[in-house]
């Protein structure tokens, strides 16, 4: 285990530790939480120590929380009782075993399982004046020192309580399917024959950072000349827990100097790389979940399983390529969607 992340409560009486922070969704299952809880009895007086794991959204910072108004919304949690111990616990864990030994006889092991039908961390980027946390689904770890697991009317001290931030980050499926094509022709003015553009890219699913070949034919039976080829990559989110908010941002655009002239073809693939670093200063755009000040990615398109409820999902996120030739005297668009 490289690292062990630890935190302790103010008044020290309860620490978390977990071996990890990322935890995969593989689409049929999602890693689990496995974590431990260090008590020190002597301070709880006569209180109760539990753990929860809550998947929230997000849309507000905590400064906004006033007027008894909560800028965030529970998904899913669940809770479990650490001490005093209760029942059986399953069998410990590797990462636990490791764990407990940093913590010794004071040592608690906890385990969650999320559900698959959960989303994926994902945030809306910041614009880079704004402070606070960003809107967006985050899963919570938290400890805390209470007589009652919820009780409305028990008011839990910040001294009482430690929390980390994970994440649940989607892991493309094994099997990928053959890629998007599209295809359109247009007629011009004083011209009775068309151009013909086709795209296509040979898979629908890539990597963060990867190329992406975009494959290019053109059949320019007109007398015009064209004079670009212009690609663009979007992104669509789709917010849907707080309002229906759908709107797209362009993520990449980039201009290939190809003259087609007229009566002539082109058949050609240009590579793309749509990243985040080249778009760090647009606000609302979707990113994978951010712990910290870590640096994270354009976020993972929204797998839909059969089955699923879409509104579980918080915010989705989807992408397309367009493809734009610039011609004299007028302008033909083709898009094809990958994720």
């Amino acid at each position: 285990m490289a690292k062990v992340y630890k935190k302790t409560s103010g008044n020290e009486s309860i620490a978390l530790y977990l071996g990890k922070r990322d935890f995969v969704d593989h689409v049929e299952s999602v890693d689990i939480v496995d974590g431990v809880i260090k008590v020190d009895p002597a301070e709880l007086e006569g209180r109760k120590v539990w753990v929860y794991l809550a998947c929230a959204f997000r849309y507000g910072s905590d400064d906004l929380d006033v007027i008894g108004l909560s800028f965030r919304k529970d998904i899913w949690v669940k809770r479990i009782q650490i001490y005093p111990v209760v029942g059986t616990n399953p069998a410990n864990t590797p990462m636990q075993e490791a764990l407990l030994k940093k913590c010794g006889d004071q040592g608690h092991p906890f385990t969650f399982t999320i559900d698959t039908n959960l989303p994926c961390s994902v945030g809306l980027q910041p614009a880079p004046e704004d402070a606070g946390k960003s809107c967006g689904v985050d899963y919570e770890v938290k400890a805390y020192i209470a007589n009652e697991a919820d009780d409305p009317d028990e008011k839990i001290s910040k001294k009482d309580t430690c929390r980390l931030i994970i994440r649940k980050i989607q892991f493309a499926p094994g099997k990928v399917g053959a890629g998007p094509k599209a295809d359109i022709s247009k007629n011009f003015m004083m011209s009775d024959k068309p151009v013909h553009l086709e795209a296509s890219i040979e898979k629908e699913l890539y990597f963060h950072g990867d190329p992406i070949p975009v494959n290019v034919k053109i059949n320019n039976e007109t007398t015009k000349v064209v004079k670009k080829i212009k690609i663009t990559v979007e992104q669509t989110t789709e917010v849907l827990l707080y309002q229906s908010d759908k709107y797209s941002k362009t993520v990449l655009t980039e201009e290939f100097a190809e003259e087609i002239k007229g009566e002539s073809t082109l058949e050609k693939t240009f590579t793309v790389i749509p990243l985040l670093s080249n778009n760090k200063e647009k606000r609302g755009l979707a990113v994978d979940g951010r712990l910290k000040d870590e640096d994270t990615n354009l976020a993972s398109t929204t797998i839909i399983r059969p089955g699923m409820d879409k509104g579980m999902q918080g915010i989705m996120v989807s992408y397309k390529i367009k493809v734009n030739l610039l011609v004299s005297s007028g302008g033909l668009l083709g898009g094809l969607t990958a994720r």
